[in-house]
């Protein structure tokens, strides 16, 4: 049954915003003690930190909404997921789609080191977008005029990175509504290109940069592509608030590096190409169902997100106690006032972290698609 919304976030609010802050805190302290001296030495230690903030939003994709996440993949891909640093690229389907590679980055033991190419803005969203920040996450104002030498810059300072790192480049640059869908098929028709049923034209500038400048050091690349049955309703943010399950079902393709052309633009070619088949193949899943003649895996759902909630969850009733034993704040009224505002601000920070999430919210870019970079958006 489905619980109400307001029930789940005003409680996971205050955990999430809480536990966030000291998450954030800690970070800021190894920031200014640690980078200067040992940037690598910071990063080992951030990424166990943040971890124990970004688990919590796969906690509530597991164990709270059980979302089901049916994965498509040779058993060589499997084998490798988490052992190689690896550009991901997707189609952008769902709200959560962002969440989701999380979910794929924690079962590969690289939760912590996850990143991601988005815009500039997502670093202002309070406790998760400065842990982002602190993470090295790359934020982009799509000008690339500007942003051409920080992605270069950015990119190139993740070569002597200590640990498996995954980052997360949306191609599209926007997340797939039907509006989207329809300004792609016009321009595409005006174009002369071939005409999109179920994705959106790829971005390739942001694409070519990051082949270009991680070809060296990065091997990989995973393809994943996202679909929903027809049974399932789209996950969106509320919904796993409301603790309702969906089904996604991903198939993820491995493409080393090394076989993409050489070229900057056989490079935005071959994505254009990927982004083709992609569309036919998403065709054949809607006529069948199901990804076929593809072997499906269980990733299970570990225990290590639920003892984390659970140990922050303690934490938290316990440090509430003391503290409102120490201060008696519930012991007047003003105390009560000032209680009840620090708890309708925690909860209006969420609503804004679930309306960013939104694919409806979200803007395509404002200059033609084959000029513009690429962008991860949340």
């Amino acid at each position: 049954m489905a619980i109400p919304a307001a029930v789940v976030i005003v409680p996971f609010s205050v955990l999430f915003f809480v536990s966030g802050l000291i998450i954030n805190l800690i970070q800021a302290i190894f920031f200014v003690i640690v980078r200067p001296f040992s940037k690598n030495g910071y990063r080992k230690i951030n990424r166990i930190v943040v971890e124990l903030l970004w688990i919590e939003l796969v906690w509530m994709v597991d164990w709270w909404a059980g979302v089901k996440v049916q994965v498509y993949a040779d058993s060589e891909t499997l084998e490798m997921m988490g052992k190689e640093h690896a550009l991901c690229i997707a189609n952008h389907k769902s709200d959560i789609d962002w969440l989701i590679g999380w979910v794929f980055a924690q079962r590969a033991e690289c939760l912590g080191s996850s990143l991601a190419i988005m815009k500039k803005s997502s670093k202002l969203l309070p406790v998760i977008g400065w842990s982002m920040w602190f993470s090295e996450y790359l934020f982009l104002e799509r000008s690339w005029a500007k942003d051409e030498s920080t992605l270069k810059l950015g990119l190139q300072q993740l070569k002597d990175y200590p640990r498996t790192f995954w980052l997360a480049l949306f191609v599209e640059g926007t997340r797939f509504t039907q509006a989207k869908l329809l300004a792609a098929q016009e321009y595409a028709a005006s174009n002369g290109l071939p005409i999109p049923r179920n994705v959106l034209i790829p971005r390739t500038k942001g694409f070519v940069t990051s082949v270009s400048q991680m070809r060296s050091f990065v091997p990989a690349i995973y393809d994943m592509t996202v679909a929903i049955p027809k049974s399932s309703t789209p996950p969106t943010m509320l919904r796993l608030f409301k603790g309702q399950p969906s089904v996604l079902q991903v198939k993820i393709k491995r493409h080393l590096m090394k076989d993409l052309p050489e070229t900057d633009e056989a490079v935005a070619q071959w994505c254009k190409d990927l982004f083709v088949a992609k569309d036919a193949l998403l065709d054949k899943h809607k006529e069948e169902d199901t990804f076929p003649d593809s072997e499906i895996h269980d990733i299970g759902r570990p225990l290590k997100s639920l003892v984390v909630l659970i140990s922050w969850a303690c934490l938290l009733v316990f440090g509430t106690y003391k503290f409102f034993q120490w201060s008696n704040l519930l012991s007047s009224w003003k105390g009560v006032t000032i209680t009840a505002i620090c708890l309708a601000v925690i909860t209006v920070l969420m609503q804004i972290l679930i309306q960013f999430s939104q694919s409806e919210r979200s803007t395509p870019a404002k200059v033609a698609p084959s000029a513009n970079v690429h962008n991860k958006q949340q």
